[in-house]
Formats: C-alpha cells, structure tokens, sequence
C-alpha cells in the first residue's frame, strides 16, 4: 500500500481502510498445538526490526496469549529478516510446514490502520518515539515502547497526553523493574532498611556528540527519509547510524544529538531510571541540576526536593545504581545486588511488606494491563520522568551553568536559553 503525499497522519490514521495482508490463523489450521483461541489473543505488530527487535520478538512470542501479525521498516533487508523469523517460529510452534500470516509494511501507519492489531511494539530509534507513540494513541493501540521515552522533555508530555487522552496502557521498555535484582534493591531503599537516602552514584556514558560523520552510499532497500522522519535537519547515510544485520556493534545514532542523548539516555534510562524509582519521584524530578565544570562530562549532580543527590558518575565496567544512606547501602548492576550490612541483600518480603509495584515478567505485565486496564509497571509517566531527567542532565552539560528545574511545570526557572532546549523543531507531518 503506497501512501499519498497529500493525506496526513492523523487523517491517515483516523480513515484508512484495512488493506493490509494481516489474517488471524483460523482454528482448523492451527489445532491444538500451542493453541489458543484467536479471540483470547493480544495481536502485535512491530514497529522498528533492527537489533533490539530480535529480543523482544522472542520474549513476546513466549507468551501464549500473543500473536506477532505485522510489522514495519524502512529498511527492506532487515522488515525480511524479521518477518522470515517470525513465520518460521509459529510454524514450529503450530507443527505446520509454513507459515505466511505476518504482513510487512514499509510505513508503519498501516498497521496502525488495521482494526485488528491491538498493540504495537516499537523499537525505532529515540528520534522516532514520540511521533509514532502518539500516533499509536490516536490509532486506538496500546503501547510498548522501548526506552528512553523521548528525545525531547516536549515530547514524552506529548506522548504522556496522547495515551491518557485515547485511555491507551502503555509500557516503557526499562525492563530492569521486573528484574530481581532491581526489585529487591528498591524494596530495600523504599522500606527504610538504609535509612535515609542522601547520595545516589549512577554510572552510565556521556551526553550525546556533534555530528562527525561523512556520508556514505545509501543500502539498497533503505529508505533513508523515512528513516530520518521528523528531523528536520537532514544527514546523509552512514552505516554508524543504520548498520546491517552483519555489523558486530549497536547503531551509534545513540551517540549523536540529532537521534540520541548519548550514554546519558542509553543506559541512563534504565539507571537514573532506579535512582527516581528508589527515591519514589516516578511522578515527578529533581529541582536543580549542577553541571561538574566546563568541558566535563563527569560529575554532574542532581538535587532532589528532599535533600537527596543523584550524581552521574561514570566508571570503568558495568553500568550500576549505588544508593547510601543513613544506615547502609545498596549497590545494584545487572545480575548483582550488593548491601551493608551484607545481609540485607537477603532479607525477604512477602507481599504486605512491599512498597513498590512488582512485576517479574516486563512482557507478561504489559499483557495483564492491557486486560485490566491497569497501569503496568513502568507506565508512560515514569518513562516520561526518567526521560526528562536524562535529558535536562544533557541540557546542563551543555550549557554549563546550574539550572534551576521545576517538574511541576516541567521547565527551568528563569532560563530562556535552558527552555528552548525542551523541544526540537519537527517537520510538520510528524510534529507532536
């Protein structure tokens, strides 16, 4: 289905008729191996086939009530790859000799416009996000979308109205808060077992860097304007950003200001995102933000209301959250809880002492909000916060100068210069 230049997204997405190849596998095809009922199924389609498609494809697909029936990229080679792997799977799953059930698109609004998929899961790069999270709003689709939330403080608002507006469930894709280990860590600084929380050390890469790369021929089967959508400062192709599935390395768009936020947003999501889970700030920020010195990408410090500091520290191995309190602390990475007192790291809970949501399974909880209508673990609000206190951290760095943050009104206080860093000019089709 080709999209004519004179129809707008919103109009788009509102009138389409379904033309996609999409079909639910009917009952006598699929018998009972592996079988569930067509209508107890929660149908997906996948926006974005790149690298960390791959997981989440997997994870999803693990749960009985999914059906993966679409999906799109602007890159031929890798929507085959994708689309390839997903019929060979249910094709395994359901004994059948082939499977051919999962539609391919170029445009991602055509599978918003199909009436039977009933949450997209969207793995584009951060630059992409916000347009394609509100979009998904709009459509009526609930939301997984992977982390971090935004490149924009602007933008995650946006994607934050969207989703209330249209009463959609969304799932930030910070997965480490239904992981053991982060769980745990939390429940042991939210209960008081530390005390007072008055530090809080995150280890995760720089900001972002200025644009230093040369342009490179186009892949065959890119499209490499659509790859780039809303930005409306234009960069030629370079495998960095976009590479094939044969590159050995993670796309470094993360690296550059007109795609990413750098280390700050790549893992800063996930940690910082901690820090403000264990400080119970998932509503709201920091009030200031002190940048370490000029020409310093290390050391910046995040004031907190209550007296609190969470300070972007970055050191050699893994990316870890360090709380100190009062009476103790609590060291976590991925797969590795340390505490002082030691003991402390095995203290049990059962469900009365909890503080905090759990979840111990990302995917499967997403899954049990869409059918209750519930929040799930990490709502569009708490991505939206995390987002927004990786990406004022970035605005310190920049500017160099201690910044005053309100997260009421999400702004700075007396700094137009700082403010006009909330947002990004976007071309107009996709400006949200």
């Amino acid at each position: 289905m080709k999209l004519s230049k004179n129809i707008t997204r919103r109009n788009f997405i509102r009138n389409a008729a379904i033309v996609s190849s999409f079909f639910i596998v009917p009952r006598h095809v699929l018998g009972g191996k592996g079988y569930v009922a067509p209508n107890d199924k929660i149908v997906l389609g996948f926006i974005g086939c790149g690298r960390q498609s791959g997981g989440l494809q997997r994870r999803f697909f693990n749960l009985p009530d999914a059906q993966i029936a679409a999906a799109a990229d602007v890159y031929a080679m890798k929507l085959e790859k994708f689309i390839k792997t997903n019929n060979q799977l249910y094709a395994e799953k359901t004994g059948q000799s082939a499977y051919n059930a999962t539609s391919a698109h170029v445009d991602y609004r055509e599978v918003l416009a199909n009436k039977d998929i009933d949450a997209v899961i969207i793995a584009s790069p951060d630059h992409w996000h916000a347009a394609m999270s509100v979009d998904a709003a709009e459509a009526g689709k609930d939301i997984y979308c992977e982390k971090p939330l935004s490149l924009t403080v602007r933008e995650g608002r946006a994607m934050v109205k969207a989703v209330r507006k249209n009463g959609r469930v969304f799932q930030t894709g910070s997965m480490q808060r239904s992981a053991k280990e982060f769980i745990q860590a939390v429940q042991l600084v939210r209960s008081g077992a530390i005390g007072d929380i008055k530090k809080i050390i995150v280890s995760v890469g720089g900001p972002p860097k200025d644009w230093d790369l040369q342009a490179e021929p186009t892949p065959e089967g890119l499209n490499w304007e659509l790859w780039m959508g809303p930005n409306v400062i234009g960069r030629p192709y370079n495998n960095n950003l976009a590479p094939n599935f044969e590159a050995t390395f993670w796309p470094r768009w993360r690296d550059y200001k007109e795609f990413g936020g750098g280390g700050m947003t790549d893992w800063g999501a996930h940690m910082f995102d901690i820090g403000q889970w264990g400080l119970g700030t998932d509503g709201s920020g920091p009030v200031k933000v002190i940048p370490p010195g000029e020409g310093r990408t290390s050391g910046l410090i995040f004031q907190y209301k209550n007296g609190a500091e969470m300070i972007h520290q970055p050191t050699a191995g893994k990316n870890y959250c360090h709380f100190f309190g009062t009476e103790g602390e609590v060291y976590v990475q991925r797969g590795e809880l340390r505490t002082t007192p030691e003991t402390l790291k095995d203290k049990v809970f059962d469900g009365s002492d909890y503080k905090i949501y759990v979840s111990d399974n990302h995917y499967q909880d997403f899954f049990n909000a869409i059918r209750t209508r519930k929040p799930p673990v990490c709502d569009v609000e708490v991505g939206h916060r995390t987002a927004s206190v990786c990406n004022i951290g970035n605005i310190a760095y920049a500017l160099q100068r201690p910044l005053e943050w309100d997260p009421e009104k999400e702004k700075f206080k007396k700094d137009g210069e700082a403010n006009k860093l909330l947002k990004r000019k976007m071309k107009k089709e996709w400006k949200v």
